[in-house]
């Protein structure tokens, strides 16, 4: 039977609403989109502290004055090497305001002392001994990785000027490989225990491969101040200054951080910062 012709007219109306609506609208099951008027705004990613901060809040953590950092290494190094001659060196010519700080033998091996350079991140040289290193060569592996070069400084730590040069090579050859095979890196730089050397010390130095000068001291460090060569009691631009691994036993009763943060005081009062040695030699 056929509809009446206003009814059909109306239902096909519907109809076309019904899929109008559909078409315009939101899929079934499908979230309703977001007003942009409503939408919150997208959160920056927090940026991560620059190494600049990250230096200046480690010596606020150890209550100390903020050393600048070193200046760009020289282009030349100013002391000369590889030409045969195995110079010994107390300072390093240059009118910049740095100094260079090395710690020498390895008896303390103090935790925190590591905590403390990975907060600070200043460079220094280690001249190591294997007598005094050898009960924990692992100690002084992280403080290599921070970029703190391992140097020679015999095996046994003997006033190398009464020693015959056998005696001699046999000190410094010996520990150059043992501290290669420990380290992964042959040292580059000597210092003689007590500073004292001669003639046949810089034979076995030159000897021995890859040694290219012998390191001396202007300044060094007791437990609360430091001791200066030059009558002034000042320091120089280029100045080596010479510290220990010394804890309690040795420090009376201070610890090594303690005496290191003492000598950074100093340092910071005349105005100085510090340098990699091994970037002037």
């Amino acid at each position: 039977m056929r509809a009446p012709r206003g009814k059909t007219a109306v239902l096909l109306l519907l109809g076309l609403l019904f899929t109008a609506g559909c078409s315009a609208g939101t899929p079934a099951g499908s979230p309703a989109p977001r007003d942009a008027t409503t939408a919150s705004p997208t959160t920056p990613p927090a940026s991560k502290p620059s190494p600049t901060d990250d230096r200046a809040a480690g010596f606020r953590k150890w209550g100390l004055p903020l050393l600048p950092p070193p200046p760009a290494p020289p282009a030349v190094k100013p002391i000369r090497t590889g030409d045969g001659k195995i110079p010994a060196v107390s300072d390093i010519p240059t009118t910049q305001k740095i100094v260079f700080l090395t710690f020498d033998d390895g008896a303390e091996k103090d935790p925190k002392f590591v905590g403390m350079m990975r907060d600070l991140k200043i460079p220094f040289t280690m001249f190591l001994t294997d007598d005094i290193i050898k009960n924990d060569y692992g100690f002084f592996r992280p403080l290599q990785a921070l970029g703190n070069t391992i140097e020679n400084h015999t095996l046994s730590h003997p006033d190398l000027h009464g020693r015959t040069l056998a005696q001699q090579k046999h000190e410094i050859c010996t520990q150059q490989q043992k501290l290669t095979h420990e380290y992964g890196k042959v040292p580059g730089l000597f210092r003689p225990p007590y500073g004292n050397y001669n003639t046949d010390t810089r034979a076995a130095v030159k000897s021995c491969g890859g040694l290219r000068a012998m390191i001396l001291w202007r300044e060094s460090m007791q437990i609360k101040k430091v001791q200066f060569q030059r009558p002034d009691k000042k320091f120089h631009p280029g100045d080596i200054i010479l510290a220990h691994f010394r804890g309690p036993a040795q420090l009376k009763g201070e610890t090594m951080t303690k005496m290191v943060a003492n000598l950074l005081r100093q340092i910071s009062s005349q105005g100085f910062t510090l340098a990699r040695l091994e970037d002037y030699v």
